[in-house]
C-alpha cells in the first residue's frame, strides 16, 4: 500500500510539473519522516518507523535507496526479544548514491556524500568526506573528488536535453574507469 502512496505522489508531482517534488517530500512527512528545506529524494524510503528518520537541508537521496529502521534479527540470539530499533539522522548537504543501505542507528554529519550500492552500517562525524563500500569507511575527501572531477563535471542548468544527450554522443566530458 505504502509503493503504491508513493507512485501516486510521484505522479501527481510530475503533473504538476514540480521543480523540486514538494507532492513527494510532503507524502515523505506525512509518513513522519523529518525533512528540511531544499531535498530531493527520489526513492520511497518510508518504513514502519518513518518517525525515525531525519534528512537535514540540501540534501539528496538517489534511487534505490534504503533505510532501515529496525533489525528482528535479535530475536534468534536472545529469546523473548523481537526487534532493534535506531534513529537514522542525515546531516545537511548530503549525498546517498544509489543502491545505498541506511542501517538503524546511524547519523551522517553535514557534507558528507555515499557511494552508489554502499552499506553504511556506522556513524561517521566528520565532514566533506566520501564513504564506500559494504560496510562504509572512507574512502576521500571532498577536496579529492573535486581535483579529480576538474574539467568532468558538467552544469546542466542552461542546456536543453537534446543538447545533453548530442554532447553524450560526442564522448565530451565522459568518464571512462
Amino acid at each position: 500500500m505504502k509503493e503504491i502512496q508513493y507512485i501516486i505522489a510521484k505522479i501527481i508531482s510530475r503533473l504538476k510539473r514540480e521543480k523540486h517534488k514538494e507532492t513527494v517530500l510532503n507524502y515523505f512527512r506525512k509518513e513522519g519522516i523529518q525533512i528540511g528545506g531544499g531535498v530531493n529524494i527520489c526513492s520511497n524510503i518510508v518504513t514502519t518507523e518513518s518517525h525515525l528518520i531525519s534528512i537535514g537541508d540540501n540534501t539528496t537521496i538517489a534511487g534505490n535507496v534504503t533505510f532501515v529502521t529496525h533489525d528482528h534479527s535479535i530475536a534468534k540470539v536472545i529469546k523473548g526479544t523481537s526487534d532493534l530499533f535506531g534513529r537514522i539522522t542525515i546531516g545537511k548537504n548530503c549525498f546517498i548514491g544509489s543502491n545505498a543501505v541506511i542501517l538503524y542507528g546511524v547519523t551522517l554529519c553535514d557534507n558528507i556524500i555515499v557511494a552508489a550500492g554502499s552499506v553504511v552500517a556506522n556513524s561517521f562525524h566528520e565532514e566533506r568526506i566520501i564513504i564506500a563500500g559494504n560496510p562504509a569507511r572512507k574512502i576521500s575527501t571532498w577536496e579529492k573528488f573535486a581535483e579529480k572531477s576538474e574539467g568532468k563535471a558538467w552544469n546542466l542548468g542552461n542546456m536543453t536535453r537534446e543538447e545533453e544527450i548530442k554532447l553524450h554522443q560526442a564522448d565530451y566530458r565522459l568518464i571512462e574507469r
